[in-house]
């Protein structure tokens, strides 16, 4: 299939540099595809190779396809790979409008709440935290909110989350404005998951890679939570943490939307 060069701004790359310091950047196609799945406004997409790119919506994103022919600009690879941090094999970018902190606040804090929102506590790995927000858009959580200093909508973490950022609602707030809902929080002292059926509104939360929960946290917490585990095994890998979670929740009655 052979498609027009969509219209673009007359200097795409100007758009793209006066718009770089607000905008989230969406390193790949896959990032660009979920993104404009689940509504994203994207200003500005450019690719070194826009033949392969609608190739790859042909083969895997055809719900899209057409919005996605629209948008990709092709620019020199050099162009392309000076715009970027670190190129992506696609040869795909984009940037897209964050979403309101307002309207993700919105959607934390409405009720009835009919899928859970997970709570990373001071997380400290941006890849982490990517493939938390992946598996929350997957099970089809409310949304994703961090403690502490890392940013979730920090470039690395976006990759991480391949775009699935759009898909549900992730925002770092204090543990005092933490939305409404019983929490029910993974501690090796809890009780053991499998007793339990976890409520649609809970806020599932988990602890740092390093330390586990915080005070505040915990003095938050409604339930102390525990996954079974093997005697002499430390602890599980924080995104594994949050699938297992995830995946009793929905098989004890929650569903993904």
């Amino acid at each position: 299939m052979t498609d027009p060069a969509p219209e673009t701004p007359a200097d795409p790359v100007s758009a793209w540099h006066r718009l770089a310091g607000t905008a989230v950047l969406l390193d790949g196609f896959h990032a660009l595809k979920h993104a404009v799945r689940f509504g994203a406004e994207v200003p500005v997409a450019l690719t070194a190779d826009r033949a392969g790119a609608l190739a790859l919506a042909d083969e895997l994103a055809g719900d899209v396809r057409e919005a996605l022919a629209e948008l990709l600009t092709e620019v020199p690879h050099g162009t392309y790979a000076a715009l970027v941090p670190r190129p992506h094999p696609t040869a795909v970018a984009a940037l897209a409008v964050r979403p309101s902190r307002a309207g993700n606040l919105e959607k934390l804090a409405h009720t009835p709440r009919t899928a859970p929102v997970v709570v990373l506590d001071n997380p400290r790995n941006l890849g982490n935290a990517g493939a938390v927000i992946r598996l929350a858009a997957g099970f089809g959580a409310t949304g994703v909110v961090t403690t502490g200093t890392l940013d979730p909508w920090h470039p690395t973490v976006v990759r991480g989350g391949a775009g699935l950022h759009f898909a549900t609602a992730v925002e770092r707030l204090l543990v005092e404005e933490l939305p409404p809902g019983p929490v029910f929080a993974l501690d090796p002292e809890g009780e053991d998951i499998r007793s339990l059926k976890l409520p649609d509104d809970a806020l599932l939360a988990f602890g740092s890679e390093r330390s586990g929960l915080s005070a505040e946290l915990r003095a938050r917490a409604d339930h102390l939570v525990a996954l079974p585990m093997r005697p002499q095994v430390s602890s599980y890998n924080l995104a594994t943490s949050v699938a297992m979670t995830l995946y009793h929740w929905s098989a004890t009655g929650g569903a993904p939307s």
